[in-house]
């Protein structure tokens, strides 16, 4: 097991864990619409979904590694803020109108998470380097 983690990967791409999120956020929406629950914490979640991913694609064409530190900086930071952000705005909305902030956050974190399972799948059973 301890060479799973050890063995240097290729960062794995984007495009089936984007599609695999928004695949879930789709379904979600008759989810919503037959159980009753808030269509607008439904749009907050797809919105934020979208949001998150269009800036993380625009930030993976962003050159990294030691040739460009300022860049690499400047995108690690904003991928950290981006999570923060969203995270921010859910809260907000919770404390706000308590309805509509349950639905985003359930929608938008079973999107999350798939997503994540989906790029950690794809990195672990991806090509080691070297």
């Amino acid at each position: 097991m301890a060479g799973a983690f050890s063995t240097p990967r290729a960062v794995p791409e984007r495009r089936i864990p984007t599609i695999t999120g928004a695949v879930v956020v789709l379904l979600a929406l008759p989810v919503v619409l037959v159980g009753g629950f808030s269509i607008a914490g439904w749009a907050l979640a797809a919105a934020l979904w979208a949001a998150a991913e269009v800036l993380g694609l625009w930030l993976a064409r962003r050159e990294i590694g030691a040739d460009h530190l300022k860049m690499s900086g400047l995108v690690a930071l904003t991928m950290a803020s981006r999570g923060i952000g969203v995270m921010v705005v859910l809260l907000a909305v919770t404390v706000a109108n308590k309805s509509v902030g349950v639905c985003a956050v359930i929608v938008y974190a079973l999107a999350y998470t798939l997503s994540l399972g989906v790029s950690l799948i794809e990195y672990f059973t991806g090509p080691a380097h070297g």
